[in-house]
C-alpha cells in the first residue's frame, strides 16, 4: 500500500511540473493576461466603475464575486478556529 501511494504521489508530482513547465513566465509582458485582459481593465477601468484607484476596481467591481467568495472561505476558516480553540481551552480532549 505504501509503494502505491508513493507511486502515485511522484506520478502527481511529475504531472504537475509537466503542467507548470508551460506556463507563462513571471512577468511575460507577451502572456494572454498581458495582452488582452490587462489593457482593457486599464483602459476602461475609471469610466465603466467609476473608482479611480483601479486595484479598488477590479476587485470590488470586476471581480466581486470572487472576493465575495474568498473572504467567506476566510471568514468560516477563522470561526472554525475559533471553535476548536475555545473547545481546546474549555474541556481539553474529549475522547
Amino acid at each position: 500500500m505504501k509503494k502505491t501511494a508513493a507511486l502515485l504521489t511522484i506520478a502527481l508530482a511529475f504531472v504537475l511540473f509537466y503542467a507548470a513547465s508551460d506556463l507563462p513566465q513571471i512577468g511575460d509582458i507577451n502572456s494572454p493576461a498581458s495582452t488582452h485582459v490587462s489593457p482593457r481593465y486599464i483602459e476602461n477601468a475609471k469610466k465603466e466603475t467609476g473608482s479611480p484607484n483601479l486595484v479598488t476596481a477590479v476587485l470590488a467591481d470586476y471581480r466581486s464575486f470572487d472576493t465575495l467568495g474568498e473572504t467567506t472561505v476566510i471568514f468560516v476558516a477563522g470561526i472554525a478556529a475559533a471553535m476548536i480553540l475555545r473547545g481546546m481551552k474549555e474541556g481539553g480532549d474529549e475522547e
